[in-house]
Parts: C-alpha cells; sequence; structure tokens
C-alpha cells in the first residue's frame, strides 16, 4: 500500500489564492461539516467512501484533497481513492489547522 502524500494548509491556501479550483473532499460526518467546512466542498464521510468513489470526478489535471478535522480520517480517504484510481492528498492537520493557520473565522470544535 502506498502511503498517501499530505498537503499542508499553507500550500493549498497558495493553491486557492492563485485561483486553482482543488477537488475539496470533506470525509467527515455530516454534523462536523455543518459546523466548519472549506468553500465548495464534497461531503463523503469516510465510512461512505469506498461505495462512493465514483462521485469523486476531478478535472483533467484537478487537484484531490481530503481533509477531516485533524488528517487522520484524510489520510485514510487519500489512500481509498488512490487505490480506487484517483491520486488524492489529505490536508496535513486538517480543518483545525485550517482554521489555526488560514482562517480563524472558522469555527474550531
Amino acid at each position: 500500500m502506498t502511503m498517501a502524500r499530505e498537503i499542508s494548509v499553507d500550500d493549498l491556501a497558495r493553491k486557492l489564492e492563485r485561483g486553482e479550483e482543488p477537488l475539496l473532499v470533506d470525509v467527515r460526518q455530516p454534523w462536523e461539516h455543518e459546523l466548519a467546512r472549506l468553500p465548495g466542498s464534497l461531503l463523503l464521510p469516510l465510512g461512505e467512501l469506498p461505495s462512493r468513489t465514483a462521485e469523486v470526478q476531478p478535472g483533467p489535471g484537478q487537484l484531490v484533497v481530503c481533509y477531516c478535522h485533524h488528517g487522520v480520517r484524510s489520510l485514510r480517504a487519500a489512500e481509498v481513492l488512490s487505490g480506487a484510481g484517483i491520486p488524492a492528498v489529505s490536508l496535513a492537520g486538517g480543518i483545525d489547522a485550517w482554521s489555526q493557520q488560514i482562517d480563524p473565522s472558522l469555527p474550531r470544535y
């Protein structure tokens, strides 16, 4: 099994600032998604991901970034997607790191 790659919150923020549009996959639970999420995210809870990989349809060359609360579930999600032939990376530190380092207006929980 290949180890999933990670992207830092700083790197993701730079990509968004440059106008890149990665496919953001939120693998948390719906209640977590309601509390705090990155704009334009696709909600696919980790437990459902193996049976719903067909819903992840990146465009040509589009980066797929999985994220969760602290970056543990998203590592697993990136492995699941990569195993299904969809190269994906995990957001290191998750949305918690994003709210601490990039967007303090995002609620922490």
